[in-house]
Formats: structure tokens, sequence, C-alpha cells
């Protein structure tokens, strides 16, 4: 059996009546985990190899912590305490990097996100969306939603109320991972599987989606969608929608540069190089004819948005007579870096 593994969990869930997962919740996750680990959790759970699923009981959680307490303390005292546990128990092993094929398998790598042990696509989350069931978000905690009826009619027969959040596929992130160096204002808009860089900021209208976030310090007014990954010092105006693409696979992934501008009710839908701006109001998407402005501002060009992909110190706006998306270079960008750089 490898002696190597590409991540490994040990979560405590939630199940329907049925036996089927709903959630599960990962204290530590690893990535890449030491051999020695490997083996303390290996040898008690019994693991016959490839990715792999393996409830747990009192009697393998004393095992595993025993054999767990002189090689990692850290994850020794988060996982101790799961062998009193009403609730159910989980090691989920990935010996490889494959498509989630069970809710165990899909929180774990969410949770690898979160916790930035991994960036947006570069870990695969194929097919992730039919793994993953629908799921009521309560202040009871996961509720099958075809059981939520009955939980509700018992809740108010005891003169209570069962507060539902949210009916989605994922819960926010902030119930599993809280990130250090993060200001999140509504932590209701940012879900499990974003990955927020230290020193991002989510204003209240800010959204941040799964595979998705941002490198380091960020301002965040507006949204982050799936396939999208934010360079630092950017900010994203209030309102603007930044479009990616859903997938773990081939496609293509929106990237924005370092200190670039997103305006108030704007959005992108090609990669950003650095220090770009796109005005207030203007969406720019991959199929948009942009007409490029020389340094006199005189049209030189016309092009897709799509070839303009990645170039850094751009600046998009909309020309208020005829309406045209133009492109200049932006030179109070390049001006400011260049400041910077020689004061450094």
């Amino acid at each position: 059996m490898s002696n190597t593994l590409f991540s490994l969990g040990l979560g405590i869930g939630t199940k329907n009546s049925i036996g089927n997962w709903l959630e599960v919740y990962y204290p530590q996750p690893l990535l890449n985990p030491s051999v020695d680990v490997i083996e303390a959790i290996t040898s008690s759970v019994d693991y016959q190899g490839g990715n792999a699923v393996i409830e747990l009981t009192p009697d393998i959680w004393s095992s595993i912590a025993s054999k767990l307490q002189s090689i990692d303390t850290e994850l020794t005292a988060k996982v101790a305490p799961f062998k009193a546990s009403t609730q159910p128990t989980v090691a989920t092993i990935l010996a490889t990097d494959e498509a989630p094929t069970s809710v165990p398998e899909g929180y774990l790598k969410l949770q690898l996100l979160s916790h930035r042990l991994v960036k947006p696509h570069h870990v695969n989350l194929d097919g992730l969306f039919s793994v993953l069931p629908n799921v009521a978000w309560t202040n009871r905690g996961a509720i099958d939603i075809n059981e939520l009826p009955q939980r509700q009619i018992e809740a108010r027969l005891q003169g209570e109320v069962i507060d539902v959040m949210s009916i989605d596929k994922f819960p926010k992130m902030t119930n599993y991972v809280i990130p250090s160096g993060v200001r999140i204002a509504d932590t209701s808009r940012v879900r499990l599987g974003a990955y927020l860089g230290e020193g991002t900021t989510i204003m209240h209208e800010g959204f941040v989606n799964f595979n998705a976030g941002t490198e380091g310090t960020s301002m965040v007014e507006g949204r982050i969608s799936a396939g999208v990954m934010i360079g630092e010092g950017s900010d994203l105006g209030g309102g603007c929608s930044t479009m990616g693409t859903l997938s773990g696979g081939n496609n293509v992934i929106i990237s924005i540069g370092k200190e670039c501008l997103v305006g108030a009710n704007a959005g992108v839908g090609i990669p950003l190089g650095d220090r770009c701006t796109i005005e207030a109001g203007l969406y720019v998407t991959a199929g948009s004819v942009v007409t490029v402005l020389d340094d006199a501002g005189t049209a030189v060009n016309k092009v897709k948005a799509r070839d303009l992909a990645g170039e850094a110190n751009l600046l998009f706006r909309r020309n208020s007579v005829t309406g045209a998306i133009e492109c200049k270079t932006n030179k109070s960008a390049i001006e400011l870096n260049e400041a910077l750089h020689a004061n450094n």
C-alpha cells in the first residue's frame, strides 16, 4: 500500500433518517499528510486502498487518538472528543485527486479550499453538484428537505420554530472554516469552498462562490462567481458581477490581476492583467467589440475583448456619445506603479 495520500480528513457530520450523508465538518483537513499520520489512521480503520469513506466507532476513535498522540498533538486535541459523539463520524481518505463520488469526499475538498490548502481550480470538483444533496440549513443544523415539514411540526408542538436560513447544496463557509485575517460583513454571502486570502474584506453586498476567491488584500463589494480568482490589492465595486466558469476541468478560468478596479454595477468575462480598470456600469464579455485607442485618444483598431485577455494596465470605458466600448492604456495606474517601485 502506498505511503502517500492526496488528502485525509477526520470528520463529524449529519445524516438523514435513512442514513444518507447531508454534510461533514472536518476540523483539520490534511493535504499530503505525513507518513506517520497516514500509518496511524489507516491502520486503525483497516484501510484497503483507493479513495474511501469509512464510518468510525468509539473503539476506532480510541485507537486513532492513541496512535496520533505522539505524532500530531494538535490534530489529536481536535478529534479526540469525537469518541463521545452522538452524531456519525467518518474518516475520508483520498489516495488521489479524483472527482468526488460521495458527500464526505465533496465536503473534504470544499474545506481544503476554504482552509487555503489548495487554490481554486487546483482540485478536481467535477460532478460535485450531482453528488451534494439539496439541504435545509437551519438553526438546528442540516435537515433533509423532505424531512423538514415533519421536523417543523414537531418543533411547533414544543412551542419552538425552526429557522430556515437557506435551502442549498452549499452551506455558508463560516460554519466550517474561519480563515485568518479576513472581514466578512454578511457571512451568508460566502459559500463553503471559497478561498479568501489574508487581508480580504467582503462588504455587505459582496458574494464569493465556491471554487473562487481572492489571492490576498482585496475589497469585495460585488460578486465573485465560481471560476474567478481576484489578485491582491483589487477592488470589486458595489454590485459588480464578475463572471467565471463553473468547472474543475479544462474550461477557461477568469483571473483578475493585482490592483484592479471593477466599478459599481460593472462586470468582466475575460481575465485581466495587473492594474486594469473597468468603469462603473460597464460589462465586458469575451465577445464584446472593443475600440482600441492610442495615447492621443485616436481609434487605431477594433478587436474582440478576448484578444485583450490578460493584458495589464488597461482602462475599459464606454463612449458617452456613441456607446462603443473603448480601451486605452491606464496611464495613471502605470505612473502610480512606477512611483511605488521608485520609492522602494
